[in-house]
C-alpha cells in the first residue's frame, strides 16, 4: 500500500513545469505521480488559486526546500542558506552503452589522478540536468518530487526528515526509460569562505579546500607507496557553517572540493549497472559543525568504545623478537618506570604467516609469558592477517583445507599479498572457522588484534576492472570498501565484552561499530609532509609523510567517525634509519595527545636503548617517561570524551578550524585535545620556537603558567623537550595520581601502580575563568569560578574516585589570604616540596589542606577528601 501524497492541482504542475528555463509544457509528467492509485482515502487537499513558488519539508528549525522557478534544492537553518542544489546541482552521467569491463571509477576524471591520454572517459558520457519538477508528496515528514531529464529520462527525489536536524534524500531514475545510465554527480555550492572536513583520513591538510579526494585506494606510480593512502575514506564532508553531506554509497566516488570554483563541491559517484538503483545521501545540519558528526552516527551507527587499556601507551617491536626478548621487554618497561597498559608481538612470531601457533623454537610456553604480561599489568595483542599461505610448509595444511571447502573467494584477480589469497569473509562457515583459529591465542589471554594487510580488492585502474566475485554473490565493485568491515567484525567478534584492542590500518562508513582504532599504515620515519620528494632506491617519490601526515590522519579521521587513532611513534619507513632523538621526542611528544599512544618502529628500537646510533641517551628517555605518563594520567579526561561521543559525537582530536569556526583559520599543525587544551606540535627538524594560532581568550601556558590572550598570532618558544600546550581559561583537565603506571589489573603493586587496583585521588589541573564545570566519566563533577575576592571549587565525589580530590589552580599570582572547606578552614600544609622544574608533576599532597607555590606564575593546590565539598579560597 502506497503512502498518501500531497496533490498539488494540475494548473499548478503546469505553471511549475513552464517556468523559464525549464523544459516547457508538459513533457514527461505523468498522472500517475499526481495522485495517489491506492485504495486508501486521501486526506483533504488545499485548493491553491495561485502557482507554488516552492515546496518544503521542516525538522527543529532546519529546512530542504525545493524551488520550482530556479530548480534547486536547498538546506536550510532558518532562512539562512547553508547548502544549494542549483541547476546543475543533480547531474547524471549517461553513456552510450554499459559495458561490464568498465569499473567506472570517477577518480580517473580529475586533473589529480594525473591519468592524462592514459585515461578515456565512457564513450557518449554526458551529464544531463533536470529540466523541471513536480512535488508528488509534501507532508510534515517528506518531500517528493518528480525530475524531468532530458533525453526521456525521469527520476524521483524523496526527501525524508528523519530527525532534529538529519535529512535523508533517495534519488533514483525511474523505470528503464532513456539512455543507459553510468553516474550521479551532486554539485552543491557552499559559503565561498568556509572550511570542509571529514572524508576520512588523509595526510596532507585536513581542511579538503581546494583539493580533489577519491574515497578509494588508487594506484599512484609517483608515490612511494604505489598508491593515493585512501586507507579509510569516509563519504562525510562537513562544512564549518554547521552542515554535512553523507553518499552512502560503497561504489567509487571523488570528491572535488571548492577547486573548480570556490563554492562549489562536486560529488561523483560511479554506479555503473547499478545506476537505476538509485543513490542515498542524507543532509546533516548542527548549529556547531562539531556536532554534525553525531548525526552521521544515528544513521551508521555509533562507535564501540575499545577497552579502557587500549588506550596506550602501548609498546611493539617488529623483527627479531622472541619469547625471552618479550619478557624482557616488560620487565625493562616496570623497571624504567615507563607507563605503560599492554604490548604487541608484531610479525613475525609464528611458524609461518597465520599457521597460528606460536614458533615452538622462539616461544616454548607462550602461556607463561601473556600470564607475566598480565602479572605486570599489560594487556597483549598480535598481528594479523587474512590470508593463508600455501607456498609454506607450515600454513598450506591450512590453504589446502580452505581451499577445498570454497573459503577464498570464487573469482579472484592475480595480485595477491605475498601470503596468498584473502578469506572470504562473506561466508558464514569460512569466519566460523578463522575465529576457531583464533580461538587459539584467545584462549592464552590475547585480547587484541593489530590487522594489516587485506587491501587486494579494488576497482581496478584506469577505469577498468580487476573482477573478483564472493560466496555471497557481490564483486569488488562494493566489496572494495565492504571486505574491511567483514574482516574487522570478524576478530572483533572475538574481543572481550570491554571491547579490547583492535587496531586497523583501514575503515569505511560504519566500521566504528566494531571497535576500530585506526593507524594509517607505513610512514616515513622523518618529519617529510605528504608529498615531499624523497629518493627511493634513487629515483625520486612522493613521500607518503612522516610525523606532519600522522597528525593531520588523525586529524581528519576525528570528524569523519573514528575518534580513536594511533600512529607509530617514530615512523616505520627507513629512509635515513630509525628515527632519531629529536624525530623521536617531537614524536613522542604529539601522541602523548592523541587519542591512543602506540610506540614502535621499522627498525625495532625502544626508548630504554640507550647509546646507540639514533642518539637516545638518558635525557631523552626521561623525556620520554614524562609524556608517555601525562598521556595516561589525562585518561580521565580522555575516557569522559570516549563515553560523551556516544551522544555528543565530538570527537577526542579536534581540528582547529572544526572547534574553533569563528577564528577562521584552519592550520594543520595545531589542535584542540577535548574543548580546552590546545595542543601545537612541533613538526619541523631544527626548530626551538613555533608560531601558534590562539582562538580568543585566556591561554595558559601547561608548564610555566603564563597567559597568553587570543586572538592573535605568536611566536613561542620550544625547546626539544617542551611540547607546546595551553589550557582555556576556565578550563578543567581531570587527571590521575603522578605515579600511575597502568590500566589492568597487575598481581604486583608494589611494582605496579594500576588504576585497576585502585583509581585514587582524583587530579584536577584548573585555569581559574569565568564559570565552569566538568562531569568524569564515573560522575563526579568538578567546578570552578574565578572571582574578584578568590576562587570557588565544587567536587562531589562520583562511582570510581571515592578518596578525594588534588586542585592545581594556576595562575593564581599570590599566596591566599585563607582557605575553607564547607565554610570551615582549611589547613596549610607545611614542607610541601617546592613544584618540581621541567616536565615531572609534583607529588602528592600527603593529606587535605592546601599549598601554593611561586613558580609556574603561581600554584594553588588544594587536596580535599571524599564526598560533597565547596571550597573557596580568599585573595
Amino acid at each position: 500500500m502506497r503512502t498518501a501524497c500531497f496533490v498539488i492541482p494540475v494548473a499548478v504542475l503546469l505553471s511549475a513545469c513552464t517556468s523559464p528555463g525549464g523544459g516547457g509544457g508538459d513533457a514527461g509528467v505523468r498522472a500517475d505521480l499526481a495522485a495517489d492509485p491506492g485504495d486508501e482515502a486521501l486526506p483533504d487537499v488545499p485548493e491553491f488559486h495561485e502557482p507554488l513558488t516552492s515546496v518544503e519539508v521542516s525538522r527543529a528549525g532546519w529546512t530542504v526546500r525545493w524551488d520550482f522557478g530556479a530548480r534547486e534544492l536547498s538546506f536550510r537553518r532558518g532562512e539562512d542558506v547553508r547548502l544549494r542544489f542549483p541547476g546543475d546541482g543533480l547531474l547524471i552521467g549517461r553513456v552510450d552503452a554499459l559495458d561490464d569491463a568498465q569499473s567506472y571509477d570517477p577518480w580517473w576524471m580529475y586533473p589529480a589522478s594525473n591519468a592524462g591520454d592514459m585515461y578515456a572517459p565512457p564513450a557518449g558520457l554526458a551529464w544531463l540536468a533536470p529540466t523541471s519538477g513536480v512535488a508528488i508528496r509534501r507532508d510534515e515528514a517528506a518531500l517528493g518530487l518528480h525530475l524531468v531529464y532530458p533525453e526521456g529520462l525521469t527520476a524521483t527525489l524523496l526527501v525524508e526528515a528523519e530527525a532534529d536536524g538529519r535529512f535523508r534524500v533517495t534519488w533514483k531514475p525511474e523505470g528503464d526509460a532513456g539512455p543507459a545510465l553510468a553516474y550521479f554527480r551532486l554539485r552543491p555550492r557552499a559559503d565561498a569562505a568556509e572550511g570542509f572536513y571529514g572524508l576520512g583520513g588523509v595526510h596532507d591538510h585536513p581542511n579538503h579546500r581546494g583539493r580533489t579526494r577519491p574515497m578509494q585506494v588508487e594506484v599512484d606510480f609517483d608515490a612511494e607507496s604505489a598508491n593515493n593512502e585512501a586507507h579509510v575514506r569516509v563519504p562525510l564532508l562537513i562544512g564549518t557553517r554547521g552542515w554535512g553531506l553523507f553518499v552512502q554509497s560503497l561504489r567509487g566516488m571523488a570528491f572535488d572540493v571548492a577547486r573548480q570554483a570556490d563554492d562549489l563541491v562536486e560529488v561523483t559517484v560511479g554506479t555503473g549497472p547499478a545506476t537505476r538503483d538509485g543513490l542515498g545521501f542524507h543532509l546533516f545540519g548542527a548549529d556547531r559543525p562539531l556536532d554534525v558528526t553525531a548525526r552521521y552516527y544515528e544513521v551508521t551507527g555509533k562507535p564501540r568504545l575499545p577497552a579502557r587499556w587500549a588506550l596506550g601507551p602501548w609498546v611493539w617491536r617488529d623483527e627479531g623478537v622472541d619469547q625471552a626478548k618479550v619478557v624482557a621487554d616488560m620487565e625493562a618497561i616496570r623497571d624504567h618506570d615507563l607507563a605503560t597498559t599492554g604490548y604487541w608481538i608484531d610479525r613475525p612470531y609464528a611458524s609461518a604467516v597465520n599457521s597460528f601457533p606460536f614458533e615452538p623454537a622462539d616461544y616454548d610456553d607462550p602461556a607463561a609469558m601473556i600470564a607475566r604480561g598480565h602479572a605486570l599489568g599489560l594487556r597483549m595483542a598480535l598481528w594479523h592477517t587474512p590470508y593463508a599461505d600455501p607456498s609454506d610448509p607450515d600454513s598450506k595444511p591450512l590453504y589446502d583445507s580452505a581451499k577445498e571447502k570454497g573459503y577464498f573467494p570464487p573469482v579472484m584477480a592475480t595480485a595477491f599479498a605475498k601470503w596468498g589469497p584473502p578469506l572470504d569473509y562473506t561466508n558464514p562457515a569460512a569466519v566460523a572457522w578463522w575465529q576457531s583459529l583464533l580461538e587459539r591465542y584467545t584462549d592464552m589471554g590475547i585480547e587484541g588484534w593489530k590487522l594489516d594487510y587485506a587491501e587486494e580488492v579494488q576497482l581496478g585502474v584506469l577505469g577498468q576492472r580487476t573482477p573478483w566475485l564472493f560466496h555471497d554473490g557481490s564483486d569488488e565493485r562494493t566489496m572494495h570498501h565492504r571486505y574491511q568491515e567483514l574482516y574487522h567484525r570478524t576478530y572483533a567478534e572475538t574481543l572481550p565484552a570491554d571491547g579490547g584492542f583492535l587496531l586497523c590500518r583501514t575503515g569505511l562508513f560504519g566500521d566504528q561499530a566494531n571497535g576500530v582504532i585506526v593507524w594509517p599504515g607505513d610512514l616515513d620515519a622523518s618529519f617529510h609532509r605528504h608529498g615531499d620528494e624523497v629518493i627511493r632506491d634513487g629515483v625520486p617519490k612522493k613521500a607518503v609523510g612522516g610525523l606532519p601526515a600522522s597528525m593531520v590522519v588523525g586529524l581528519s579521521l576525528g570528524p569523519s567517525g573514528f575518534p580513536f587513532y594511533g600512529a607509530d611513534t617514530g615512523g616505520y619507513i627507513d629512509l635515513a634509519g630509525p628515527p632519531d632523538k629529536e624525530l623521536f621526542t617531537r614524536w613522542f611528544e604529539q601522541t602523548a595527545l592523541s587519542s591512543v599512544m602506540q610506540v614502535g618502529n621499522g627498525e625495532s628500537t625502544v626508548p630504554w636503548e640507550l647509546g646507540g646510533p639514533d642518539g637516545y641517551d638518558e635525557e631523552m628517555l626521561g623525556w620520554y617517561r614524562a609524556y608517555a605518563r601525562l598521556h595516561l594520567r589525562l585518561f580521565p579526561l580522555e575516557w569522559t570524551l570516549a563515553t560523551r561521543l556516544l551522544s555528543d559525537g565530538r570527537p577526542i582530536q579536534r581540528p582547529f578550524g572544526l572547534q574553533a569556526p569563528e577564528a577562521g583559520s584552519h592550520p594543520w599543525d595545531q589542535y584542540f585535545f577535548g574543548d580546552d587544551l590546545l595542543v601545537a606540535p612541533v613538526t619541523e627538524r631544527g626548530s626551538r620556537k613555533r608560531t601558534v594560532v590562539f582562538p580568543a581568550g585566556d591561554w595558559i601556558d601547561w608548564w610555566n603558567g603564563e597567559v597568553v590572550t587570543g586572538p592573535a598570532t605568536l611566536e613561542r618558544d620550544a625547546p626539544l623537550h617542551v611540547l607546546p600546550l595551553f589550557l582555556r581559561a576556565g578550563g578543567i583537565v581531570p587527571m590521575l595520581r603522578p605515579t600511575i603506571d597502568a590500566i589492568a589489573p597487575t598481581t604486583e603493586p608494589a611494582r605496579v601502580d594500576s588504576y585497576a587496583t585502585s583509581p585514587g585521588v582524583l587530579h584536577v589541573r584548573v585555569a581559574p575563568g569565568l564559570a565552569s564545570s566538568f562531569r568524569v566519566h564515573d560522575g563526579t563533577e568538578v567546578g570552578q569560578e574565578a572571582t574578584a575576592t578568590g576562587w570557588t571549587l565544587s567536587y562531589p565525589s562520583g562511582q570510581e574516585f571515592v578518596e578525594g580530590a588534588e586542585f592545581e589552580l594556576s595562575p593564581v599570582a599570590a599566596r591566599p589570604v585563607a582557605v575553607a572547606m564547607d565554610g570551615a578552614p582549611l589547613a596549610e600544609l607545611a614542607g610541601v616540596p617546592a613544584l618540581p622544574i621541567g616536565l615531572d608533576p609534583p607529588a602528592a599532597l600527603p593529606s587535605p589542606g592546601w599549598s601554593w607555590d611561586p613558580a609556574r606564575g603561581g600554584v594553588l593546590r588544594v587536596r580535599v577528601p571524599a564526598g560533597t565539598h565547596s571550597i573557596l579560597a580568599t585573595r
